[in-house]
């Protein structure tokens, strides 16, 4: 499985309603973004797909996520789930569907889910598969029920404070990739001393400079924005190089600072 053509660079749509995510990616693909990331218990995978069918920009140029939810997971509703959010969508296929949380309690079995969601893939409904949220011992079943082959991306929280190394190593280890989410880390990222005199020092903003040293990292990542200017702006993230030093200096933001640990779904955290 080809992970190298996933987008660097994308638009998340979390937390993002009705006509304020229309207007989001409406104009994130008129700026350029083709990379659009949704999910069902987002519930605005009807708007994004709106957006997509009034902004002109043909399907196949487009790159377009989302995540089966827990209460679809098991293996009579994980593909008609899917179908729905193709139907909200208005598309036969989307690029990537990712397995948004492990089963809360391992109700459903990872083999299980991930089975059916390679028979997703087979049937032509999702064209790559992968999973979020997952720890080691998680991504080791769902390797054993699938091939690592078959697993384009593990999405996860990871940002200067997070930055996952021991999960991002054993994906890496096995050719998987990583796409990164809350790289901004709610904005905490972007008041780091560091990133601010990285960015003064480049005449880059902070958001382009912590975006930037995701990128380098090798992982995708899917910042979300309601305003043009910034929405313009971190995509132009793409053009920046950091430096060894300035990518090291980022790195030892690492402090296991986790936002996202919601209790009943998240797994035992590396």
């Amino acid at each position: 499985m080809n992970t190298r053509t996933i987008p660097a660079l994308g638009l998340g749509t979390f937390r993002l309603q009705w006509q304020v995510v229309i207007d989001s990616v409406k104009t994130g693909l008129a700026l350029g973004y083709r990379l659009i990331d949704t999910a069902q218990i987002y519930g605005n995978e009807a708007e994004v797909g709106q957006a997509i069918a009034e902004s002109g920009v043909p399907r196949d140029a487009l790159f377009v996520t989302t995540k089966i939810w827990t209460e679809n997971l098991a293996g009579d509703k994980l593909v008609p789930s899917l179908q729905d959010s193709l139907d909200k969508l208005r598309t036969d296929h989307v690029d990537l569907t990712l397995i948004h949380w492990p089963s809360p309690g391992g109700a459903v079995p990872v083999a299980e889910f991930m089975g059916a969601l390679a028979a997703a893939q087979d049937q032509g409904l999702t064209r790559r598969i992968g999973v979020s949220n997952f720890n080691i011992a998680l991504l080791q079943q769902a390797i054993d029920a699938v091939g690592a082959q078959r697993i384009a991306t593990h999405q996860i929280e990871l940002h200067p404070a997070l930055q996952n190394r021991q999960v991002v190593a054993f994906t890496a280890g096995h050719g998987i990739h990583t796409t990164s989410y809350m790289t901004l880390g709610y904005g905490k990222a972007l008041q780091e001393p560091v990133v601010q005199a990285i960015a003064h020092e480049r005449g880059a903003t902070t958001a382009q400079v912590v975006l930037a040293w995701g990128m380098q990292h090798g992982f995708a990542v899917i910042p979300s924005s309601t305003k043009r200017a910034n929405l313009e702006s971190n995509l132009a993230a793409q053009a920046l190089r950091l430096t060894e030093a300035e990518m090291a200096r980022i790195d030892a933001l690492e402090r296991g600072d986790r936002l996202v640990n919601p209790e009943g779904l998240a797994p035992v955290w590396d």
